[in-house]
């Protein structure tokens, strides 16, 4: 892989099921991707998050890192990406 390459995972039917970037020998998740793999709802997520950085149990610092994307309509947006692995 290159040094910061999108990942799309799509399903039979060619439906896009979570997409993550790889960066720096990391996976890094959006919220709604990680939505999709544990099966739960984006606020779940949000609400977990929020309480992992609460609790110390991660830095968010660490942890979070935000990138452009061009949405359908042309747009571009800033979101929150989420270090899910790190490979060494």
């Amino acid at each position: 892989m290159q040094e910061s390459d999108l990942i799309i995972y799509k399903n039979n039917e060619g439906n896009i099921i979570v997409d993550a970037i790889y960066k720096d020998e990391t996976l890094w998740l959006s919220q709604k991707s990680m939505s999709k793999v544990f099966d739960c709802s984006i606020y779940n997520i949000s609400l977990r998050l929020k309480n992992i950085f609460k609790e110390g149990e991660l830095d968010e610092n660490s942890v979070v890192e935000e990138y452009s994307v061009t949405a359908s309509d042309g747009k571009k947006y800033i979101i929150n990406s989420f270090l899910i692995i790190e490979l060494l």
